[in-house]
């Protein structure tokens, strides 16, 4: 016993010289010495509780600001059957304008079939990732069709549209790259380079001339250099010129990448993007990213170019390899968008039609719609968020749903309603619109 206590003695004298030593140390390098379990009741409800989280508090503010001016929440309303150009909430028909239904495929009976016929042929999940056993015919016709649409080789699809640029730019780049996008490019996009640690750049909004600028600058200092543009600008409604980005792309040796989540199936005579819209070579741009949740009618996104790029993604992409593959209800649906979409090119032209209709009216009243150029999204600057809230709110009593576009998702000045065209409208109803518009500013 008693050399048991004095070996206990010993080792508790070592564990004392031991912290002695490194609390030395610690003060050194300016760092605390103090425990930091005797400082756990200082540490702030804010880093462990989530009703304390910053964001959270922020939701709030703007929940009762809108409850003191009146304003209903605009979000997360509830549609009780087919969005397209109308819907029905709480059991009121409503002009809706708040819908990527762009060609009204969402709900058209071929499109359902399709996926109803896919269910009862492979079930509601293909149950694991494609490379294990979640293959089906249904995914490689989808991939061949859009490959076959774009002029390039092949194609893959993926589970989520933001996952897709995600998982695709963060893991082609690396810490030695560069990459340079747009300035108003989407969430996913920044999200996907951030991931990738490369060195992020941004160039002002279609600025071709400053991008090109900005690689003469730079490109000497990186090993692969990613471009990355839209087809279309959701918030704004425009598009870039991409004959210009192809030239710049090609004088830098950089990968171009254009993400066509709202241009394919609204831009370009027959609606097949954007690429049509320039009447351009689809082997010209490197990566080819599209959504299946828009003019497509499913859900998901794809990536298309050389078969190089494809069968890599396959193999190694995190959010392809280790996902569940794409839901046959899904990938079955898209294909027969697709299908129709090529069949019946006039459902692209009438949205245009309809787009300009829309575009013009409201410019003749006065209504700033800023860069907008008539192709499926019309935006209608209020110029303050409480204004964007406010006319939002006013026109859903007037049987018209459209939402507003607030800081800090744009700059407070540049606040906006946000109207997506639909196929599927009609004159009748844009006319009402633009007149209830400004009985409400």
């Amino acid at each position: 016993m008693a050399n048991r206590s004095l070996s206990g003695q010993l080792k508790d004298k070592l564990i004392q010289q031991a912290l002695e030593r490194k609390l030395k140390k610690n003060e050194q390098h300016g760092l605390s010495g103090t425990n930091p379990l005797h400082t756990l009741s200082d540490v702030p409800a804010s880093l462990y509780r989530f009703d304390q989280h910053p964001g959270y508090k922020q939701i709030q503010i703007i929940y009762k600001g809108g409850a003191q001016l009146g304003i209903a929440n605009p979000f997360f309303r509830l549609h009780e059957g087919i969005a397209g150009a109308t819907t029905r909430i709480d059991g009121r028909e409503y002009i809706n304008y708040a819908s990527y239904n762009y060609l009204g495929l969402s709900g058209e009976a071929r499109v359902s079939k399709a996926a109803k016929d896919a269910i009862d042929q492979y079930g509601t999940s293909v149950s694991a990732s494609r490379l294990v056993s979640g293959e089906r015919p249904i995914h490689r016709q989808l991939e061949a069709a859009i490959a076959e649409t774009l002029g390039v080789e092949d194609a893959v699809v993926m589970v989520s549209g933001h996952a897709t640029n995600v998982t695709t730019i963060g893991y082609l780049f690396g810490a030695s790259d560069l990459i340079l996008h747009d300035e108003l490019i989407h969430n996913s996009s920044l999200v996907g380079a951030q991931l990738s640690g490369a060195k992020r750049l941004s160039f002002p909004h279609n600025d071709y001339a400053a991008l090109d600028k900005l690689l003469t600058e730079q490109r000497r200092n990186y090993d692969r250099v990613l471009i990355v543009i839209e087809g279309l600008y959701s918030m704004d409604g425009d598009y870039p010129n991409l004959p210009e980005f192809i030239e710049i792309k090609q004088k830098h040796r950089a990968f171009l990448m254009v993400d066509e989540a709202h241009s394919f199936g609204v831009m370009g005579e027959n609606g097949l993007g954007i690429r049509e819209h320039f009447n351009i070579d689809g082997k010209v741009v490197d990566i080819w990213m599209g959504t299946l949740s828009k003019s497509l009618a499913g859900c998901g996104g794809y990536i298309a170019g050389e078969s190089a790029l494809v069968e890599h993604l396959k193999f190694l992409a995190p959010g392809f390899l280790y996902s569940v593959g794409m839901p046959p209800q899904v990938a079955a649906p898209a294909l027969a968008a697709l299908q129709i979409i090529k069949r019946e090119p006039e459902r692209a032209r009438r949205l245009q039609t309809l787009s300009r209709y829309f575009l013009a009216k409201a410019q003749a009243a006065g209504i700033n719609t800023g860069l907008s150029q008539g192709i499926a999204i019309i935006a209608a600057i209020t110029g303050s968020s409480i204004s964007a809230a406010r006319i939002s709110h006013a026109l859903f009593d007037r049987g018209i749903n459209v939402q507003p576009i607030l800081y800090p998702a744009v700059p407070e000045k540049s606040a906006r309603l946000r109207f997506f065209i639909s196929c599927d409208h009609t004159e009748e109803q844009i006319d009402r619109t633009i007149q209830a518009f400004c009985d409400e500013t």
